[in-house]
């Protein structure tokens, strides 16, 4: 059995816990939930934790007593995620990759380690999903696109084939990135936004077409 500490007590490190919790029940891996590490979590998200009877392990410090655990990242923020990800990684600390059962893989395609990808995601052929990225529920990933490390796809977002997310950027829900584009390093696009043509790194952009 494989131990895990989620990183993040909010939202997605919520929806991180039911991804490993959905892997657990179909028997292809045993992960045994150790808690959830947060430096400053909300006295509601205690609350939610308590509730779903996770225990709050304390500060992200605390990883480093766990030495032969993995640790997943619930931080939707990219920029914070890949921080987090770089203090762990280099004590030594390696991540685990989440997969939720109701997620469609195409042939061909790979999931960097510390990637989640959460449930009802389709992701097509011949995909690469970096490190660390989130694919959220019901996302759409089309064939031969490449989603770099610490990209972030939210709820319901369709990205289409071809295309080339590329590192720390944010496609936000329901969002939808037309054929062979290029969405830029650290930018964002908006939720609803119809992505026409390449976004350039660092920018945001939104509506339809988004500008």
């Amino acid at each position: 059995m494989t131990e895990v500490i989620v990183v993040g007590a909010g939202g997605f490190g919520r929806e991180a816990l039911d991804v490993a919790r959905a892997m657990n029940a179909v028997g292809n891996e045993r992960l045994d939930i150790i808690g959830v590490v947060d430096d400053q979590p909300s006295d509601a998200n205690l609350t939610r934790l308590k509730v779903q009877g996770v225990r709050h392990l304390g500060a992200i410090s605390e990883l480093t007593n766990h030495r032969g655990t993995l640790f997943a990242i619930g931080v939707g923020n990219p920029t914070a995620r890949a921080a987090i990800a770089y203090s762990l990684e280099t004590q030594g600390l390696r991540a685990a990759t989440l997969v939720h059962p109701s997620a469609l893989i195409g042939s061909g395609s790979e999931i960097g380690e510390g990637a989640i990808i959460c449930a009802g995601a389709q992701v097509s052929t011949n995909v690469r999903i970096g490190r660390h990225a989130h694919i959220n529920p019901n996302a759409t990933i089309g064939h031969d696109s490449t989603i770099e490390d610490f990209v972030s796809i939210n709820p319901g977002a369709v990205v289409s084939g071809d295309v080339h997310i590329q590192s720390h950027a944010l496609i936000g829900a329901g969002a939808v990135v037309l054929q062979g584009l290029i969405v830029g390093h650290r930018s964002v696009v908006g939720a609803s936004a119809c992505v026409v043509r390449d976004v350039v790194g660092g920018e945001t952009v939104k509506g339809v077409p988004a500008r």
